[in-house]
């Protein structure tokens, strides 16, 4: 069995892993959809004349949207964003993510999700996101691989990612499972973080800008460059795993 593997073992008092399930991110994971969250954000912050970048939109990936809003205004007001705000620039930046969006797939996404199936696991999502056209997308998108009802989304928790509910929620929703009975795959530190703090094994895929220091020091296990890497490692992960 390989280091990373091991440590997170040992780390954690496990003999084994005895796998059930894989947790899936969704924006950056298995949409190349965050570059157009980014832009809807940055859009709607210039709208309302609150500075912000481009940049910071990946870092702050996960988290539900209103919490986003509420840093923002933090920042540039000196006071915590209203409801009434929160309502209405969700509601701006969601209809601008859809007009942005062109629904593109992460390359190599459906084959990873078909393989993990092939070892009999079942394929979690669990999304800081709320936006539907992506939700409703996902049976279309990837045929047989997801349950509705095990989705974890901004809807369903009150503590969005970094932390630890989001992950806490998935295990429960894929059977009340055990940290050692499944892994993660994510992108933006946030959600490594927000896994990590669930006690979960987490591979991170490095799909946007951020330098890949950001993953490992959110406490990522391993850090890859791509979905395509993870899907050319997966039987190779699958053995460490005993699958």
């Amino acid at each position: 069995m390989s280091s990373a593997f091991k440590d997170y073992l040992q780390k954690h008092n496990y003999s084994n892993f005895d796998m059930k399930a894989v947790l899936f991110d969704m924006d950056g994971v298995l949409y190349d959809s965050m570059k157009y969250h980014a832009k809807a954000w940055k859009a709607v912050m210039d709208e309302e004349g609150l500075d912000s970048t481009y940049e910071e939109y990946f870092m702050h990936e996960g988290r539900v949207g209103y919490s986003t809003i509420d840093l923002v205004i933090q920042r540039n007001k000196g006071r915590h964003a209203t409801e009434e705000e929160k309502q209405r620039i969700y509601k701006r930046k969601s209809e601008l993510f859809a007009i942005f969006n062109d629904g593109e797939l992460i390359p190599y996404a459906y084959d990873l999700l078909k393989a993990v199936k092939g070892k009999g696991l079942q394929c979690i999502v669990v999304t800081g996101s709320g936006q539907p056209s992506l939700l409703d997308n996902l049976d279309n998108n990837f045929p047989g691989i997801f349950n509705r009802n095990q989705m974890v989304t901004a809807f369903d928790v009150k503590n969005g990612k970094p932390h630890p509910e989001p992950y806490l929620m998935g295990l429960e929703k894929g059977g009340h499972l055990k940290a050692n009975q499944a892994i993660v795959v994510e992108n933006a530190p946030m959600g490594i973080e927000a896994a990590v703090a669930a006690g979960l094994f987490t591979v991170a895929i490095n799909t946007g800008p951020l330098d890949e220091k950001v993953l490992w020091d959110g406490g990522a296990d391993i850090v890859l460059p791509s979905m395509e890497a993870l899907f050319r490692n997966w039987e190779s992960y699958a053995n460490e795993l005993s699958l």
